[in-house]
C-alpha cells in the first residue's frame, strides 16, 4: 500500500484537479424519466435491481444472474463487495449500459440493436448483466492503496480518478468481455466481427503506436479499446493463470511503484515489460488468424477513406449506399461506374441501414423526446432520391430495419416495445399507418425482415436463449419455419432474390456469405475472397448479373463487386456451418467451474417490492476541489441513483478579499421544469471607502425554474433552455461600520433563454458547418433598489474555404441602467486582449476563421498524446458608452485582431483536454488595463472530459 507521503506532489495535484470531473459518467441523464414511471426493486446483498412496473421478468432474470454469477467469478478479480443499484431503463432506443462511480450505480438500456455481429445474439438483459456486473466487481476491488486514500479524502470521485489513471479503459472493458465470453456460450471474444479492426490493420501491414491505438486519430482508423482489452486480458489469463490480472490490477490500483503502476505490475507478474507483453499478445492472435507474427514497421499507405455500407442495386450499373467520412456526416450516394454522386445527407440515426425501392429510400431515424432524455424514438423516414425531398413517415415509434414489399406499397419493420416485446409491423408506405402486427407466439427477436412474395417474410431471428436461425414467417398466421439449425453463430443482413436468400453468418474465424435456396433447401458458401485486404463479408446486394458485398479494411468499410459468373460457391451442409463458435486458442475460457454459467442460472422467484423515488434522495458521493485563483473551493456533491436530485454543499475562500463563503445548492429534475434553489452566506466581504477597508457579511438566497427542451429532429440538433430565478441578497455590516452604513437588501429576477440549432458534426469538423446559437439574459430588481441589465449573445456558424474550416460570427449587446446600484455579473464577450469593464451600453461584432493545422498523432511516456493542432484567426470590434459622475458621456472603441492556437490532446490516454495560446493586437488603447498593444494569453482548459 502507498501512503500519501510517498505520492509525488505533482501527481497529487493533478489527481485533485481531475477529481472535479470524476462525477461525469457516460450514459447517465439527469431528470431523464417522466414522473409517470413507477419503479419496483429486488434487493440483494450484491445489487439492488430497480425496474419499471411491467418489467418484472427482466428484473428477475438480471437479479438471478447477478446472484448466481457473483460468487463464482470473484476469485479472478477479488472478494470485496459493496451493493450497487442497477436501474433498468426501457424508454430509450439506444443499446447501451454503464457502471459508474460518483455515484456508484449502473444503468441498463434495454433496447437491443439489430446487428447480431456487433454485440452478439444473447438475450439483451442477460448480456448486460454478465458484462456490466464485472465492472461492479472491478470498482469494488480497486478500492485499495492510494485509490482508497483518494476515496477517503474525496469520496467516490476520488477513487474514479485514481482508478482511471492507474488502470486503462482497455482493461475494464477487456476483462468484462472476457467474463461475458467465459460465462456464456457466446460472448464477443468468440465473434470474428469483434476482431475485424485489428485483423484489417495487420493484413495491411499497419503498425500504429500503442498511444495511437489507445487515443485514436482524426485521420486514420483505429479500433476502440474493447478488442485491445480482450486480447490483452485473454492472453494474460491463458499464459500466466486466471489470477494474473487480479494481482496486476490490485497492485496498479494501489499505485505500487507510483508511476505507470500497471506496467510495473505486468513486469512483476509476467517477467516482461509491457511493450513485450503487448506484442506477444498481438502475435498470439495474429497466429490464430493465420497472419504474420512479426509486426511491420511500415506506416499506413493511406488515411481513412470512408465507410461505404448497405449497397442496393438500382440497375445492373448503378448502386446506392451510405457513405460516411471523417470530414462529412453520413450521406446517401449513388454510384454509376466509378463516379459517386451525393444524393442527400442522412438524418440523425443509430445505424446506417436503409432499404430502397423504385426511387424511394426508407430508414429509421433517431428522435429524442422534447423533455425526457431517457425517452426517445426510432421513426421511419422516406426519402425521394430524385427530388431529394424527405418526410417523416411515423411518429413516436420504435421501429428498426424497415424494408419495402415488391410493389413498394407496404413496409415491414421491427418494433421493439418498452414492454420488452419484439414484433413485426406492416405499415402503409404512403401514410405510415399500421396495417397489421405479425403474431409472435414464441417470443422471438426479429432482425432485418424481408418480404418473400406477398404472403411471407424472411428474417434472422434470435430465440430467448440467444441461438439464431433464419425464419420463414407466414404473414397472416405468424407461423414460423426455421430454415437453419439453431446456433450461437450470428446471422444478419438477409436479402431475398427470386427464390434464394443471401445472408452473412459466422463460420469458424470468419463471417461469410451464404446462399440458401428456399425451394430446395440447398445451401452454398461464397469463397472468402478478401479483396483489397478486406475482412468479413457483410450486407450483400444482388442484381441479375452481379453481387456486391461489404468488407472491412484498414481504411473503412469498402464495397466488393464481382460478376456472378466469376463467383465460386461451395455447397455445404447446414449442420456443418452451424456447429459452434471459435475460442481463438483461449483454453482459459473453459477451465473453471464458472464456464457457461449463464445456462445454469435458474429463474428463481425473488421478493419484489415497491421502490420509493424518495429513497436516499440526498446522496453525497464526492468532495470536489476547484482551485482557480482567487477562489479556492471545496464542494460536497450529491446525486440520487434515479438522477432526479443533485445537491451541493460548498466552502469557498477568496484570496483577494479574504472572505469565506458557505453555500448549498440543489436542483430537482423529476418534474416537467427543473426546480432549483440554494443559499450562500459570506463572512468578511471587504470594500474600500474613504481611505479605509470596510467589512460586511452577506446572505444570498435564490430559487427558480428551468425548462430544458430538446427539439432535435431530422438532420438538426436543436436545444432550447428557458428559465427564471429569483435572487435575494442582504448585506449586514460588521462592527464598527454599522454606525456609518445602514444594512441593505434587494431582490431581483433573472430571466434567461439559451437556444442552439446546428447540423450534425463529422469527426474532423471543428464546429458545425451550419448552425446558430443565441443566449438571452435579463436581470431586473423587484425590491430594494431599481436596477436592470440585458444581455444578448449570438453565434453564427458557416462553412469556410475548405471542408474542415469554419467562419464563426459573434454578435453581442449588453445594456444596464445608468445608476449601477446593483453589480450584476458581467458575461459580455468583450474584445479579446482588453481588460473588460461592465459599462452602460456595450455592442460587439467578432469574426473568426477556424481551421486545422496538423494531426500529429504522437505523444510521449503514455502520459500526453496530441491528436490535432488547430488555429483561429479573429477580429473583434466593441463599441461602448457610459456616463461619468458629472453626467457627461463616455464613448469608447475597442478593436483587436490576432490568432489562437489550440491543442487537442489526451492525458494518461484517458482524459480529453484542449488548451491553447492567444496573441491579441490591440488597435485601440486599453484604457481600463495595462499598456502596450500586444497581449499573450494562455487558454486552459477549453474542455476536460
Amino acid at each position: 500500500m502507498i501512503t500519501p507521503a510517498k505520492i509525488p506532489l505533482k501527481l497529487l495535484a493533478l489527481l485533485l484537479l481531475l477529481t472535479a470531473t470524476a462525477s461525469i459518467t457516460k450514459g447517465q441523464e439527469f431528470g431523464g424519466n417522466p414522473p409517470s414511471i413507477k419503479w419496483k426493486q429486488i434487493d440483494m446483498p450484491a445489487a439492488k435491481v430497480i425496474f419499471p412496473y411491467g418489467l418484472d421478468s427482466a428484473g428477475l432474470r438480471v437479479a438471478n444472474i447477478i446472484r448466481r454469477m457473483n460468487g463464482s467469478i470473484q476469485p479472478t478479480i477479488g472478494f470485496k463487495q459493496r451493493q450497487i443499484s442497477v436501474i433498468l431503463q426501457n424508454q430509450t432506443t439506444i443499446a447501451n449500459a454503464y457502471v459508474g462511480l460518483a455515484p456508484f450505480r449502473s444503468e441498463f438500456f434495454l433496447t437491443p440493436e439489430q446487428n447480431s455481429f456487433d454485440i452478439g445474439s444473447l438475450s439483451w438483459p442477460e448480456q448486460l448483466a454478465i458484462h456490466e456486473f464485472r465492472h461492479v466487481q472491478q470498482y469494488n476491488n480497486f478500492n485499495v492503496g492510494f485509490s482508497h486514500v483518494l476515496k477517503v479524502l474525496f469520496g467516490e470521485g476520488g477513487q474514479a480518478v485514481a482508478n482511471d489513471i492507474a488502470i486503462p479503459n482497455w482493461f475494464f472493458e477487456g476483462d468484462a468481455v472476457f467474463n461475458e465470453t467465459h460465462v456464456s456460450e457466446q460472448g464477443r471474444g468468440r465473434l470474428p466481427y469483434f476482431f475485424n479492426g485489428y485483423r484489417a490493420l495487420w493484413a495491411d501491414g499497419t503498425n500504429y503506436s500503442y498511444m495511437k491505438l489507445r487515443n485514436g486519430s482524426y485521420r486514420d482508423y483505429t479500433p476502440d479499446w474493447y478488442p485491445l482489452g480482450y486480447m490483452m486480458v485473454s492472453y494474460g489469463r491463458e499464459k500466466y493463470g486466471d489470477d494474473f490480472w487480479k494481482k496486476v490490477t490490485q497492485d496498479a490500483a494501489a499505485y505500487k511503484g507510483v508511476f505507470f503502476p500497471l506496467d510495473k505490475a505486468i513486469r512483476r507478474y509476467s517477467g516482461k515489460d509491457f511493450d513485450q507483453f503487448r506484442n506477444d499478445g498481438f502475435d498470439f492472435y495474429k497466429k490464430q488468424f493465420g497472419l504474420q507474427q512479426t509486426a511491420s514497421n511500415s506506416l499506413t499507405k493511406r488515411h481513412f477513406d470512408a465507410d461505404r455500407e448497405y449497397p442496393v442495386y438500382v440497375n445492373e450499373y448503378t448502386l446506392i449506399y451510405m457513405k460516411s467520412t471523417y470530414n462529412h456526416i453520413p450521406v446517401f450516394v449513388v454510384k454509376k461506374g466509378n463516379v459517386e454522386r451525393k444524393i442527400a445527407a442522412r438524418s440523425v440515426s443509430l445505424d446506417n441501414y436503409f432499404a430502397y425501392h423504385d426511387g424511394k429510400v426508407v430508414y429509421a431515424a433517431y428522435r429524442p423526446d422534447v423533455r425526457w432524455n431517457y425517452r426517445d424514438y426510432s421513426e421511419l423516414m422516406l426519402l425521394d432520391i430524385n427530388t431529394r425531398q424527405e418526410r417523416r413517415l411515423t411518429r413516436g415509434t420504435k421501429y428498426f430495419s424497415p424494408d419495402f414489399s415488391s410493389d413498394g406499397k407496404t413496409i415491414v419493420t421491427v418494433n421493439e416495445g418498452t414492454n420488452g416485446k419484439c414484433e413485426i409491423h406492416l405499415i402503409d408506405a404512403e401514410d405510415g399507418k399500421l396495417i397489421s402486427i405479425i403474431p409472435n407466439r414464441e417470443n422471438l427477436f426479429y432482425t432485418y425482415p424481408k418480404f418473400y412474395g406477398d404472403d411471407q417474410l424472411i428474417a434472422a431471428i434470435r430465440m430467448p436463449n440467444g441461438k439464431m436461425s433464419l425464419d420463414l414467417i407466414d404473414i397472416k398466421t405468424g407461423k414460423n419455419k426455421y430454415l437453419l439449425p439453431f446456433s450461437y453463430q450470428p446471422i444478419a443482413f438477409p436479402v431475398v432474390k427470386n427464390d434464394t436468400v443471401y445472408y452473412s453468418a459466422t463460420h469458424g474465424i470468419d463471417d461469410r456469405l451464404f446462399a440458401l435456396s428456399l425451394k430446395t433447401g440447398q445451401l452454398a458458401q461464397l469463397k472468402n475472397y478478401n479483396i483489397n485486404g478486406s475482412v468479413g463479408n457483410y450486407q450483400p446486394a444482388i442484381s441479375n448479373k452481379k453481387l456486391t458485398w461489404v468488407g472491412f479494411t484498414a481504411f473503412g468499410y469498402q464495397l466488393n463487386e464481382l460478376d456472378k459468373s466469376r463467383l465460386e460457391w461451395t455447397p455445404v451442409v447446414p449442420e456443418a456451418t452451424r456447429n459452434g463458435l471459435h475460442d481463438f486458442g483461449i483454453s482459459a475460457l473453459t477451465r473453471d467451474s464458472s464456464t457457461d454459467l449463464l445456462a445454469k442460472v435458474k429463474n428463481d422467484s425473488l421478493p419484489v417490492t415497491k421502490y420509493l423515488k424518495s429513497h436516499h434522495l440526498i446522496n453525497f458521493h464526492s468532495l470536489i476541489p476547484n482551485f482557480v485563483d482567487p477562489n479556492y473551493t471545496l464542494s460536497l456533491a450529491g446525486e440520487n441513483v434515479l438522477n432526479t436530485l443533485q445537491t451541493q454543499l460548498s466552502f469557498t475562500y477568496n484570496r483577494d478579499e479574504g472572505y469565506k463563503e458557505f453555500g448549498f445548492d440543489a436542483i430537482y429534475g423529476a418534474l416537467f421544469p427543473y426546480i432549483s434553489g440554494g443559499t450562500d452566506y459570506f463572512i468578511g466581504r471587504r470594500g474600500y471607502h474613504n481611505g479605509q477597508n470596510i467589512y460586511w457579511n452577506e446572505t444570498d438566497v435564490h430559487g427558480g425554474f428551468e425548462l430544458p427542451l430538446n427539439l432535435s429532429s431530422g438532420k438538426n440538433l436543436t436545444y432550447l433552455q428557458a428559465g427564471t430565478d429569483v435572487y435575494y441578497s442582504g448585506v449586514n455590516f460588521q462592527q464598527p461600520y454599522r454606525s456609518q452604513f445602514a444594512d441593505r437588501s434587494y431582490t431581483y429576477l433573472n430571466y434567461y433563454l439559451n437556444f442552439s440549432n446546428t447540423i450534425q458534426q463529422a469527426r474532423q469538423n471543428i464546429y458545425p458547418r451550419f448552425g446558430e446559437a443565441l443566449y438571452l439574459d435579463y436581470k431586473s430588481s423587484i425590491s430594494g433598489m431599481a436596477s436592470e441589465q440585458f444581455l444578448a449573445n449570438g453565434f453564427l456558424y458557416l462553412p469556410g474555404f475548405a471542408v474542415n474550416h469554419n467562419f464563426v460570427i459573434n454578435a453581442a449587446h449588453q445594456q444596464k441602467n445608468k445608476n449601477d446600484v446593483i453589480d450584476f455579473s458581467n458575461d459580455f464577450p468583450f474584445s479579446r486582449g482588453y481588460t473588460a469593464e461592465n459599462l452602460y451600453d456595450m455592442n460587439k461584432v467578432g469574426a473568426n476563421y477556424a481551421f486545422p493545422i496538423a494531426y500529429p498523432d504522437a505523444g510521449f511516456a503514455n502520459t500526453f498524446y496530441l491528436s490535432r493542432i488547430r488555429a483561429n484567426a479573429f477580429y473583434d470590434y466593441t463599441y461602448a458608452t457610459d456616463f461619468y459622475t458629472d453626467g457627461s458621456k463616455f464613448k469608447g472603441t475597442f478593436r483587436s485582431t490576432g490568432a489562437e492556437i489550440f491543442f487537442d490532446a489526451q492525458l494518461f490516454n484517458q482524459a480529453s483536454i484542449s488548451f491553447g495560446f492567444r496573441y491579441s493586437y490591440l488597435v485601440d488603447p486599453d484604457i481600463f488595463g495595462g499598456t502596450g498593444r500586444s497581449r499573450f494569453e494562455i487558454i486552459v482548459p477549453v474542455t476536460v472530459f
